[in-house]
C-alpha cells in the first residue's frame, strides 16, 4: 500500500488551527486529540463519572435490532455485546445517509473510527467499540438524494433519486418509490465500465428489500456490507426506539433550555473573542430542539415561557413539551448543537469523529456539555484521502505536475506547458506583425490629418479594424495550434477533475462505488488494516 501524507490547509479556521494545536483553538475543547495523557484521563472519567446517561442494557438491545434489521455482520453484534463490559467505551462518528453511501469522506469518517477503536483499545487495554452514527432525523432530502460521477466525456454527472412526498420531515421517514429506487440503480449501471465487479455491486443494491426502504437503511445497509465484518456499530438517530432512550435527556433540554441556550451563547463568544466565525447559529431565543407535527420537522425556538415553530403555526407550553416527551419521544428531534449532547448521553464516547466543518461547530459546545454536568468527548479529526488512479499518477509525472501545482497552480502551469509546445511562436510573430504595421501606418494617419481632419478619423477606424483582424486571425491560429493537443488537454482535464472536481477534494464529491467498481473493495481493507495515524494529514492513496 502505497500512501503520502500532505498538509491540505483546510477551509475552516477553527478546524485549521485545532488540527495545529493553537492555544486560542484548543482552548475552546476539553481535550485535545494530540494529547495522550488526554484520552487516558477522558477514559478514567467516563468509567468514574456520575454524569447522565442512558440505559446500558436497552441501549445494547435497541443496537441489535437495528443492526440486526439492516443486516450488520456478526462481528458487528458481537461489538454490540461487548458494550455489556464496564470498562467498554466507545469512538463514534457520523454522517448524512446518503444516496449509494454518499460521498466518500462517508466511508472514510467509518476507517477513522476503525482506526481509533483499534489503537486505543491496545493503547488504554479496554475495549473500545466504533460506532457510525446515521443523522437520519435530518430533513435536508436534496442534500442526500444524489451523487457525482466523472463520465467517460470527462463531465462531472449528477444521478439522484426524487423526493417521495416532498414532504419535510426527516430522511428516515421518506420511504423511496420502489420504481424511483430501481430507475436509480439503472442510471447507476449507466454511468459504471464494464468491470469483473460490477455485477455484484448492481446485484447487492438490486438485493435491497424495497417495502418502505428509506435512504437510510439502505445507507445503513452499505455501510454493512462495507464494514461490518470489522465490527462497525450502526445507529440511526431517528430509530423510533432510541427516542425512547433518549427521553430523559429530551427533558433536561426542555426543562434547562434557558441554561443550555446562555451556555451555547457563552461558546459564541468565546469562538468570536478567539478570532473565528462562529459556524451555527445560536442566539438567545433558540430552543435547539425539532419538534415532528403534519406538517414536517419544525425547529423551535422560545418565546417567554412558551415554544414557538418560526411561523408560529405551532405553541407548546414546557407542561406541554414534557408530556410529549412521556408518551410520544419520537415526535422530538435535535438539532446541530445537542445532537452532541445526546451522543454523550447514550455512549461512553471516548472520541468523536469530525470533519472540518463539525469541528467548527462543535467549538460552540464545550459550556453546554458542562451545564449537563458533562465533558465534551476528544475531537478527532476523521481521515482524509484523494484516491490516485494508475493513469492519473502516469499524467501528472508526464507533464511534471507535483500536489502544489495541482491545488494552488493549475491553470498556471496549464497554459505554461501550452506556450512551451508553441515552437512556432505565434505570440510573438503576431505581436511583431502588429507592432511594425502601427509604426508603419500610424505616421500615415497623422499626414492624412493634414488633408482633412475626417480622412484622419477615417484612417484610425481602420487602422483598429485592421488590428483587429490581426487579433482575430491570431485567436483562430491559436485555437488550431490548440487543437493540435486535444488528446493532451484531456489528460489535463482528468486530472483535474479527478483529484478537485468542483474545485473541492475529491471525497466531498464522488461516490465510493465508481472506485469499488473499478478495483474492488481491497482498497479499503487496506485502509483499515493498515494503522494510519489520525494526526489531521490529508493522504493521497495511490490504486
Amino acid at each position: 500500500m502505497q500512501v503520502e501524507a500532505l498538509h491540505w490547509k483546510k477551509s475552516q479556521p477553527l478546524a485549521e488551527d485545532y488540527i495545529q494545536v493553537s492555544d486560542q483553538a484548543s482552548d475552546l475543547f476539553d481535550t485535545h486529540f494530540k494529547d495522550a495523557k488526554g484520552w487516558q484521563e477522558r477514559a478514567a472519567w467516563l468509567l468514574e463519572s456520575g454524569a447522565p446517561k442512558a440505559n446500558r442494557q436497552q441501549l445494547i438491545q435497541v443496537l441489535k435490532t437495528f443492526n440486526e434489521g439492516v443486516g450488520n455482520s456478526p462481528e458487528a453484534l458481537k461489538a454490540i455485546d461487548t458494550l455489556a463490559q464496564s470498562n467498554a467505551l466507545t469512538v463514534v462518528g457520523g454522517q448524512q445517509s446518503g444516496l449509494f453511501g454518499g460521498p466518500l469522506h462517508s466511508i472514510y469518517k467509518a476507517i477513522t473510527l476503525l482506526q481509533l477503536a483499534r489503537e486505543w483499545s491496545d493503547k488504554l487495554a479496554c475495549p473500545i467499540i466504533p460506532v457510525f452514527w446515521i443523522a437520519g432525523e435530518d430533513h435536508d432530502f436534496d442534500e442526500v438524494n444524489h451523487i457525482f460521477y466523472l463520465s467517460s466525456q470527462m463531465q462531472v454527472e449528477k444521478l439522484k433519486v426524487e423526493h417521495p412526498s416532498g414532504h419535510r420531515t426527516s430522511v428516515s421517514r421518506l420511504p423511496l418509490q420502489p420504481e424511483a429506487w430501481r430507475e436509480a440503480i439503472e442510471a447507476l449501471d449507466v454511468s459504471l465500465m464494464d468491470t469483473e465487479f460490477k455485477g455484484e455491486i448492481l446485484s447487492r443494491l438490486r438485493e435491497l428489500p424495497l417495502e418502505c426502504l428509506t435512504l437510510t437503511g439502505a445507507f445503513a445497509r452499505i455501510m454493512a456490507n462495507l464494514f461490518g465484518e470489522f465490527g462497525l456499530v450502526l445507529i440511526d438517530s431517528d430509530d423510533p426506539a432510541l427516542r425512547q432512550l433518549e427521553a430523559p435527556m429530551f427533558e433536561q433540554l426542555v426543562n434547562r433550555n434557558e441554561e443550555l441556550c446562555a451556555a451555547l451563547l457563552e461558546g459564541k463568544a468565546m469562538v468570536e473573542h478567539a478570532g473565528y466565525v462562529p459556524q451555527a447559529d445560536v442566539h438567545d431565543q433558540a430552543a435547539n430542539l425539532f419538534v415532528f407535527e403534519a406538517s414536517g420537522r419544525l425547529l423551535l425556538q422560545r418565546e417567554g415561557e412558551l415554544f414557538t415553530d418560526k411561523k408560529k403555526d405551532y405553541t407548546y407550553t414546557k407542561s406541554q413539551l414534557l408530556d410529549i416527551i412521556h408518551t410520544s419521544p419520537e415526535r422530538l428531534s435535535n438539532n446541530v448543537m445537542t445532537r452532541p449532547l445526546m451522543q454523550e448521553f447514550l455512549f461512553p464516547v471516548l472520541a468523536t469523529v469530525l470533519g472540518a466543518g463539525e469541528i467548527s461547530y462543535w467549538g460552540l459546545t464545550k459550556q453546554a456539555f458542562h451545564v449537563f454536568g458533562m465533558k465534551m468527548p476528544i475531537v478527532t479529526p476523521r481521515l482524509e484521502f484523494t484516491l490516485l488512479e494508475g493513469a492519473v499518477q502516469k499524467n501528472m509525472a508526464k507533464y511534471c505536475l507535483t500536489w502544489d501545482d495541482i491545488l494552488h497552480h493549475f491553470e498556471e502551469k496549464q497554459q505554461d506547458w501550452l506556450k512551451a509546445q508553441d515552437t512556432l511562436q505565434l505570440a510573438g510573430r503576431f505581436g511583431a506583425v502588429k507592432e511594425d504595421f502601427q509604426r508603419r501606418y500610424e505616421p500615415l494617419v497623422e499626414l492624412l490629418g493634414s488633408i482633412n481632419p475626417g480622412i484622419k478619423k477615417l484612417g484610425e477606424t481602420n487602422l483598429a479594424k485592421i488590428i483587429e483582424q490581426i487579433d482575430f486571425l491570431e485567436g483562430k491560429a491559436h485555437d488550431a495550434h490548440k487543437s493540435q493537443f486535444d488528446s493532451a488537454l484531456r489528460q489535463w482535464e482528468r486530472i483535474r477533475l479527478s483529484i478537485l472536481p468542483f474545485a473541492k477534494p475529491q471525497e466531498r464529491v464522488y461516490n465510493v462505488h465508481t472506485y469499488l467498481n473499478r478495483y474492488g473493495d481491497g482498497w479499503i481493507k487496506q485502509l483499515i488494516e493498515n494503522p494510519i495515524p489520525v494526526d489531521g494529514l490529508h493522504r493521497v492513496y495511490y490504486l
